[in-house]
């Protein structure tokens, strides 16, 4: 069966998300800030799972879900028009971690699971971000991303060593996957209470 376009994540959906970081003077130090940027990262994550789910259940085709995927991907991954550029920076680190999120989706689809476990990942991906490789270091995290699709969960110890980078961006998307995998609801886009 065929899902309807933009059943699982819209531009529109996007754009509000867009639009409350506009209103609002993000402090990244701010609870609330914070909160609001996890959100936003967390409910494109919770759709990408959405799209996951449908190709386990076979509602979706390889070749359906990897379109969904695509789609959902051009709209999170297009390039952000927000004048203030600290929230800029912001939004540009939440799309640097949905970068992982949605090579981690696509690779699950097509190949499955990975045969290694996390731990052997994130330490390759460590020590090719040393090495400014940084293709194999996105790899290597989506395919310890796969593992977490399968059911297996990011151990907390297993990134304190790693240092800001890329690699630190792209864990801290898993992180949003695997919460979505447990929590697959869509977050309310609440209204500010006036």
């Amino acid at each position: 069966m065929s899902a309807p376009p933009d059943e699982f994540y819209t531009e529109e959906r996007w754009q509000n998300w867009l639009d409350r970081l506009r209103e609002t003077d993000l402090d990244p130090d701010d609870e609330d800030a914070a909160r609001l940027l996890w959100n936003l990262q967390e409910d494109a994550a919770i759709a990408v799972t959405k799209i996951i789910a449908a190709y386990d259940d076979e509602e979706l085709n390889e070749e359906m879900a990897l379109k969904e995927l695509a789609d959902a991907r051009d709209i999170v991954l297009a390039d952000v028009d927000i004048e203030d550029e600290e929230t800029l920076l912001l939004v540009d680190g939440v799309q640097t971690s949905l970068v992982c999120v949605f090579y981690t989706a696509e690779l699950y689809v097509v190949e499955g699971p990975d045969g290694e476990d996390i731990e052997h990942h994130l330490d390759a991906a460590s020590a090719a971000e040393a090495d400014e490789n940084f293709d194999d270091a996105l790899d290597h995290c989506a395919r310890a991303g796969t593992r977490i699709v399968d059911g297996a969960t990011l151990d907390p110890t297993l990134v304190e060593d790693v240092g800001y980078g890329p690699v630190a961006e792209w864990i801290n998307g898993l992180g949003s996957l695997e919460s979505a995998l447990s929590d697959p609801e869509l977050i309310e886009e609440d209204e500010d209470a006036a």
